[in-house]
């Protein structure tokens, strides 16, 4: 048996240990500030081949630049793509996947709050585009790469603010609110979440997602006019805890709150309206 891989009687099958920090590549999105840029410094400092997602060029150019000198690594790359637009995310998608033929850990974190725009570059509610539907086409345009690594991990950044989907009205144009956009977002990626672990069980991907802390002093916060209660490097440790730590070999399916696993919003277990979500997703990224 390949030393990577020790026997677990569980119902997880086996456990496949992941490499070590040093040998993986770990891609971030949203990772030009906020908690995904203290995340891929932390990451980059342990060694890790790291790379840095965001939608400006010149700002990942230099946050890639910045990360490299802080932390000595020279494996830093940058990745550009607008994940407002269903276009560019498959674009970035496919070039990824060709370049890195083995991808060790992928973390959604890319998002939008309250206070953003009202739609995406397609049309569609904007928080619904980029918190949902941007990383549900993107992981499964890196599925491959994440599966020939042989041992991956996907890490979903949610929240603590959860509300069911709106079957009747998931864009929201009969009401709109957009702190109502968002928990509902929020509660789709945690469906997709527990969708990927179980369809990915027997794959060697685990697939979790977490509220990285409540009201964290980063541009989304600062943007929807609220007092931070937080620091960012409450959420940037839990994502390289997720990324990295032993404790979560075999651990798939699964939500937390910060590094405490947790229930979310009741609908998340709901096997009839994740299909559905499944189905509207795979509608509108065109990927049925």
């Amino acid at each position: 048996m390949d030393n990577h891989i020790k026997e677990n009687k569980g119902t997880f099958g086996e456990i496949r240990i992941m490499k070590p920090v040093k040998d993986q590549i770990i891609l971030i999105t949203g990772s030009t500030d906020g908690i995904g840029k203290l995340a891929a410094l932390k990451l980059a400092k342990q060694k890790a081949h790291v790379l840095i997602h965001g939608r400006n060029e010149v700002k990942v150019k230099r946050v890639v630049d910045e990360i490299r000198e802080e932390s000595a690594n020279p494996g830093i790359e940058g990745l550009t793509a607008d994940f407002s637009s269903l276009s560019e995310i498959r674009r970035l998608g496919e070039e990824a996947a060709s370049k890195y033929m083995k991808l060790d850990v992928l973390i959604n974190n890319a998002g939008v709050g309250y206070a953003d725009e009202r739609y995406s570059k397609d049309g569609y509610e904007l928080r619904f585009a980029v918190n949902y539907l941007a990383p549900f086409l993107f992981t499964r345009l890196l599925l491959p790469s994440l599966k020939n690594a042989g041992s991956a991990r996907i890490v979903n950044v949610s929240s603590i603010g959860q509300l069911p989907v709106n079957f009747d009205d998931i864009m929201l144009e009969k009401n709109f609110d957009g702190v109502n956009a968002y928990r509902q977002s929020k509660l789709a990626l945690i469906m997709l979440s527990i969708d990927l672990a179980n369809q990915l069980r027997e794959e060697g991907i685990t697939v979790n997602c977490l509220h990285p802390g409540t009201y964290l002093n980063t541009n989304m916060v600062r943007r929807a006019n609220i007092a931070p209660m937080g620091e960012p490097e409450t959420g940037a440790d839990a994502l390289v805890y997720f990324a990295t730590s032993p404790e979560l070999e075999g651990i798939t399916g699964k939500y937390f709150h910060v590094k405490i696993e947790a229930k979310a919003n009741a609908q998340a277990y709901d096997s009839k309206a994740r299909k559905m979500l499944r189905q509207i997703a795979e509608k509108y990224t065109r990927t049925q």
